[in-house]
């Protein structure tokens, strides 16, 4: 069973991505709302996967993801993203994030992503 760790300023989004993850057999180690609070969990908690919300107040993903990648190189993020955001997705890429699911969650298109990594 992989640990997983959401990080999403919308209450809505951890709570639909936690129902989709939790039913598929993931465990939800932790949750955070914002890029911040998103890399101390991370530091805190090691989990094997977190999804990362782009647009996030304090400190977005793009910022979380550069911290996460530079402290732990190994690291699977799984990117949120919503429409329009292909920008900010590539750059995302370019940082490392693992994989992409784009807002509103599909439960395949995310469950598919998670096995990816």
């Amino acid at each position: 069973m992989k640990n997983v760790l959401i990080v999403d300023d919308s209450r809505t989004s951890r709570r639909v991505l936690r129902d989709i993850l939790e039913r598929a057999g993931y465990k939800i180690v932790g949750e955070a709302v914002n890029g911040r609070e998103g890399f101390d969990s991370y530091v805190k908690l090691q989990p094997d996967i977190v999804t990362m919300d782009i647009t996030m107040p304090e400190m977005d993903g793009i910022e979380s993801l550069k911290l996460i990648k530079k402290s732990f190189p190994d690291a699977k993020v799984v990117m949120i993203t919503a429409a329009g955001q292909k920008e900010k997705m590539m750059e995302a890429l370019k940082l490392g994030a693992a994989e992409f699911v784009s807002k509103p969650f599909i439960e395949e298109s995310v469950l598919d992503a998670m096995k990816r990594c």
